[in-house]
């Protein structure tokens, strides 16, 4: 809407109502924006599903080596054993993929556990000792 501007209070007038307008459309811009970002929240969370399973955490190399070899052994040898050989290399490949996202977001509670088992161990054993002299 155009309108004809005479005097100066009037272009004051048209550019208020012009700052108003683009602050009033910027706001549509970012609620838009917002929605479009919720919307698209579940591919987001998707992909990210895609990705853990279809690739691996780099890092804590000994932990995945470990996890790794479980996965061989449990899962390969034992549940797969009678399952064809397609399955019975796609499946601990993507476990093994999902393990290592599993590994890196839990590292610190896993040491935590296994410091703890090693040092009940070492008192269990050190009890042990003193009780046999």
């Amino acid at each position: 809407m155009t309108t004809k501007i005479n005097t100066y209070e009037d272009l004051i007038q048209e550019k208020q109502r012009l700052q108003l307008l683009l602050q009033m459309q910027k706001q549509w811009i970012r609620e838009d924006i917002d929605e479009i970002k919720e919307e698209l929240q579940p591919i987001k969370v998707a992909m990210s599903a895609v990705g853990k399973i279809t690739s691996r955490e780099p890092g804590n190399w000994a932990m995945n080596f470990a996890g790794n070899k479980l996965i061989d052994l449990v899962v390969k040898k034992l549940i797969l054993r009678k399952a064809g050989w397609l399955t019975r290399i796609a499946v601990p490949f993507f476990l093994k993929n999902v393990s290592s996202h599993v590994i890196a977001e839990n590292k610190d509670k896993i040491l935590d556990k296994l410091f703890s088992w090693i040092g009940k161990a070492s008192k269990n054993g050190h009890h042990e000792m003193q009780e046999e002299y």
